[in-house]
């Protein structure tokens, strides 16, 4: 792991500051972008939010249902199947 050497301060509600280098390097916008966090270890790791398909885990065009994405591949092998269940 690489250390940027920058160090930030937790304030009284447990909040860290990303610096906006690190933001603008991962292209991750202000109000618009998300982190994961994830625990490695004694590691704290955050990771930009991609959403990514509930059923293959594609990153390509998709839709948000109930909660969940779902890319346009998957939504018509649904339909096929749907399709297919009718037709029985």
């Amino acid at each position: 792991m690489k250390s940027t050497g920058i160090i930030r301060p937790i304030d009284r509600m447990g909040r860290v500051v990303i610096p906006k280098e690190i933001r603008r390097h991962l292209h991750v916008e202000n109000d618009i972008d998300s982190f994961e966090i994830y625990m490695e270890g004694d590691f704290v790791v955050l990771k930009k939010y991609e959403p990514t398909c509930i059923f293959c885990g594609n990153l390509g065009e998709s839709v948000e249902m109930n909660g969940h994405t779902v890319c346009n591949k998957c939504i018509e092998r649904l339909r096929k199947k749907a399709a297919e269940e009718q037709g029985e």
